[in-house]
């Protein structure tokens, strides 16, 4: 059955998960990022090149699972993040520590400079995976990130595939915080987001995938019962 959850409806669905069924964070990122991953090898593998875009929450944490989990599949994946790894969320960072010792290249992208050398590295046949901002942004996208989001929207690429929703896109809303990824395929995880209903928010999602994190039934149940 197929659900549709508000920003507020996501949080609680993880922290009941969390603080009633005893799951854990990075269980519920691993189970992300392995499904998310498994998607994408289906819509553009096997052994495809993908650039992995990641921020330092815990969306940039389903990202770096995402590269292991392509890596393994014989993709060649290399990694840029808009942070320090002192700047990730502990989940975010445990999984980045395991593809850093993977030896997967990695590239900080913190400045118009940095932007500019990895706006150069992009090849035609790359796909770019969006693990920059998640289901937590409101307002207005800050810079760098504005203008990486920019970069990555008008570069040329095979595809461009949005890790639970469109960096800069407001879950509730379904607005752009000024510029938003502009995806061919967003994968996201438990249920649709009520902001892809939105006017206008087709254009930055594509096609639609929804990924079971392994969410207990009655979690979701508890979390959007009376709302």
């Amino acid at each position: 059955m197929s659900i549709t959850l508000t920003l507020d409806q996501v949080r609680r669905v993880d922290r009941i998960a969390v603080t009633e069924y005893g799951m854990t964070g990075l269980v519920l990122m691993e189970n992300a990022g392995r499904g998310a991953a498994e998607i994408a090898d289906h819509l553009c593998g096997p052994t495809a090149s993908a650039l992995i875009v990641c921020g330092t929450g815990n969306n940039g944490g389903d990202g770096f699972v995402v590269a292991r989990h392509l890596h393994n599949r014989r993709w060649n994946v290399r990694l840029a993040v808009t942070g320090l790894t002192q700047k990730l969320t502990p989940d975010a960072r445990a999984n980045a520590n395991i593809t850093n010792r993977m030896g997967l290249a990695t590239t900080i992208v913190d400045t118009d400079l940095t932007i500019g050398l990895l706006a150069d590295s992009i090849q035609k046949d790359d796909v770019i995976i969006d693990a920059l901002l998640g289901t937590g942004f409101s307002g207005t996208v800050r810079e760098p990130t504005a203008s990486l989001i920019e970069m990555l929207n008008k570069s040329s690429k095979r595809a461009m595939i949005a890790i639970d929703i469109p960096s800069g896109l407001d879950c509730d809303a379904g607005v752009p915080g000024g510029v938003a990824i502009s995806a061919n395929h967003t994968i996201t995880f438990v249920g649709r987001k009520v902001g892809f209903d939105a006017a206008g928010a087709d254009s930055h999602l594509g096609e639609i995938h929804i990924v079971d994190i392994g969410c207990p039934r009655g979690a979701i149940d508890q979390a959007t019962e009376n709302t």
